[in-house]
């Protein structure tokens, strides 16, 4: 099954602008015969809001949204937007919208406020890691941070995940050994690692371009569960990369490495039930 990956770059608050700019994205996806396109984080209004956050935000159920789901209808979309939830808060958001309808929502968990970031100023916190049912297999939506912390891709594996979805707003930063991007070498080694020790797909959809002086770097990538590049955009450039996603491959690898056959996560459930002071039952 053929996935899509469009590394874009957003303008920053231009909503309009944006939505036009996913229609032709969505179209040259559709042509490569792509069963599902991935957008970056927050790809219909730029990342760095800040007190524009509120002017761009909408509900899940927005008719703003509905040229997302029309194209859904032709291929399924995977886009980032500032939702506005029911109490008010405001959520670094990505929708997926399968048939004409929005089929799940995933809510950032982790918001970084630290160096450069200040997503906890704005945002209000997800809840849920819940995996859904994609175009390419058993699905679940780690919004750029929330990949970082472990547990993350963890829970999406032991849930029954074949694919890990990555919607990024990476900044570039530092130099690695040899001359590298530093961010590029510690995503790429985080997205191998995942991919081969979960015997999952990851799927890095970062965006491009720039926002108040920083510089989002790319480099999009389709990890298979045997640690092998499927395919990876270039940096700093748009592209629309496509790769294939291998259902069998999932199952050879599980088979050879079958680490999550044996996972114990009631033990996991335990220990930190203790650490937390609840009482386990043995």
């Amino acid at each position: 099954m053929k996935i899509a990956v469009a590394q874009c770059a957003p303008a920053l608050g231009a909503f309009k602008r944006n939505l036009e700019m996913h229609r032709e994205w969505i179209a040259s996806a559709t042509a490569t015969g792509a069963k599902l396109v991935v957008f970056p984080e927050l790809s219909l209004t730029g990342y760095y809001l800040k007190d524009l956050a509120a002017d761009v935000a909408c509900a899940a159920d927005d008719p703003r949204l509905g040229p997302i789901a029309a194209a859904s209808r032709d291929i399924d979309v995977i886009a980032g937007f500032v939702e506005r939830s029911k109490d008010a808060k405001l959520h670094v958001a990505q929708g997926y919208w399968s048939g004409g309808a929005l089929r799940h929502v995933h809510r950032k968990v982790y918001l970084p406020t630290y160096g450069i970031f200040d997503d906890g100023r704005y945002f209000g916190p997800g809840e849920a890691f819940t995996t859904f049912e994609s175009a390419v297999g058993t699905a679940g939506l780690a919004i750029c941070e929330d990949l970082w912390h472990l547990s993350v891709p963890y829970l999406y594996a032991v849930g029954g995940a074949t694919v890990i979805i990555s919607p990024s707003a990476s900044p570039g930063r530092g130099v690695a050994e040899g001359g590298d991007l530093g961010t590029a070498a510690s995503c790429r080694m985080m997205d191998q690692f995942y991919a081969q020790y979960l015997t999952t797909y990851i799927v890095f959809a970062n965006r491009v371009g720039h926002e108040d002086g920083i510089g989002f770097w790319g480099g999009s990538e389709v990890v298979a569960p045997d640690g092998t590049v499927a395919g990876r955009a270039k940096e700093f450039e748009e592209e629309l990369l496509t790769a294939e996603i291998d259902p069998a491959l999932v199952a050879r690898e599980r088979a050879r490495n079958p680490l999550l056959r044996d996972e114990r996560p009631e033990l996991v459930f335990a220990a930190l039930a203790r650490r937390m002071g609840l009482r386990v039952t043995e």
